[in-house]
């Protein structure tokens, strides 16, 4: 079988190579590969239509420029490519996120995700940041949500450490399917997924809530947010650049919720708010 490989240069990266995948997977793109200017993008040539790629949402931003190459490939083994190129990583020396097929190290959480087309194997910035949060706060007996869940990790971690009620909430039915399969797999078999978005969280309360989405989603949904935090609760936000710290943190306190801490990682920050 002949594949498409679409090589797409997108600057700025974010958001603008998230929604290009997502658009990519509803035209039948199988499987994505980050890269330092973009993305790489696969689909098998049979099943390719000639698409307008311009008529893409992402390609009408206009801060964001968006250029591609196309090149014809043969079959290989995708799963060992990837293997090769997935490393575990450890998070503040406490944490290990690593998939099947690496061998465990002594480490107070160990994590195994199969991230498949879903985001959050820790690699990430933002993902990486929200790990350390946990690690650094008390979430023992605590009722927790995971909003924009990905892989799951999130919510895992937070198990681990001693959460009671955990939620992981994604709109993106992959997100949804790999989550179930990961908790299952961390031995969180307790944690209740859910597939949809903050439409979900009426009438809901938590004592903490971790939401790694992106800077637009994050504003509108900050006063649902602090609507389901109980008292003393707190709040954990990523998904954004430093640059628009201010505007979260404005949004936050317009809603009761007062700034705490951030931590920063290459210009991706994941910021910590208490009611």
């Amino acid at each position: 079988m002949v594949y498409l490989e679409y090589d797409f240069n997108v600057s700025p990266l974010q958001p603008a190579t998230d929604m290009l995948i997502a658009e990519l997977g509803e035209l039948g793109f199988e499987s994505f590969v980050e890269t330092e200017t973009g993305l790489l993008a696969y689909i098998l040539k049979s099943e390719w239509q000639d698409h307008s790629l311009e008529d893409l949402f992402a390609f009408q931003i206009p801060e964001v420029k968006i250029s591609w190459t196309r090149k014809e490939i043969e079959q290989q083994n995708w799963n060992a490519e990837w293997e090769k190129n997935f490393h575990p990583i450890l998070v503040g020396d406490r944490c290990m996120v690593r998939a099947p097929f690496h061998q465990p190290m002594e480490v107070d959480y160990d994590i195994v995700i199969e991230p498949k087309m879903s985001f959050g194997t820790g690699h990430h910035e933002t993902t990486h940041m929200m790990l350390q949060h946990i690690l650094d706060n008390d979430f023992e007996g605590k009722t927790v949500l995971d909003m924009g869940c990905g892989t799951g990790v999130l919510a895992i971690l937070a198990k681990k450490r001693g959460a009671t009620d955990v939620e992981a909430i994604d709109i993106d039915e992959w997100c949804f399917l790999n989550t179930q399969e990961n908790v299952e797999r961390n031995d969180c078999s307790d944690i209740k997924a859910f597939q949809g978005d903050s439409g979900l969280l009426k009438g809901k309360k938590y004592d903490i809530i971790l939401a790694n989405i992106n800077r637009n989603i994050l504003l509108e949904d900050i006063p649902i947010y602090a609507d389901c935090l109980k008292n003393g609760g707190t709040l954990f936000l990523s998904g954004f650049y430093l640059a628009d710290l201010d505007a979260i943190s404005s949004k936050c306190a317009a809603y009761g919720l007062e700034f705490e801490k951030n931590l920063e990682k290459n210009n991706w920050v994941a910021a910590k708010y208490v009611n």
